[in-house]
């Protein structure tokens, strides 16, 4: 990213998209064991690697978004990753009903977040092409 294209509200904005990761990578990061346990709770295994594993994707993919650099790659990352944990953890379609409604807003609370990844990997080829 050079100073032409340093756009702080873009940036902010990017910042804003990527805080659950920021925050979800760091919180695991910092409680490795509780990461652990999440992993075990969802039935995820093996529990140690995949805690290990999302740690590096939540904090590697949000870094690659906000320095510019491979921030396609980055996008589809956490659209990927967001995806397939919305489908593990908001399984809305079969809980009981007392648990149903808060579940399905999430499941589609993060089909949005995959959304807007999938919008900034689309505008992150765009001017990629723009400047070849």
């Amino acid at each position: 990213m050079n100073a032409k294209s340093w756009d702080p509200a873009r940036w902010v904005a990017l910042l804003l998209l990527v805080s659950a990761y920021l925050q979800g990578g760091l919180d695991k990061a910092l409680d490795f064991a509780g990461a652990v346990g999440e992993m075990h709770h969802f039935g995820l295994e093996p529990a140690r690697t995949l805690a290990l594993a999302t740690i590096v994707l939540e904090l590697g993919a949000s870094a690659l978004i906000l320095a510019g650099r491979l921030r396609w790659l980055g996008a589809i990352a956490l659209a990927a990753f967001t995806l397939a944990a919305t489908l593990v953890a908001n399984r809305f379609w079969s809980a009981p009903p007392a648990e149903r409604f808060m579940l399905e807003n999430g499941f589609f609370e993060h089909l949005g977040l995959v959304g807007g990844f999938l919008l900034v990997a689309r505008s992150d080829w765009r001017a990629r092409a723009l400047a070849s």
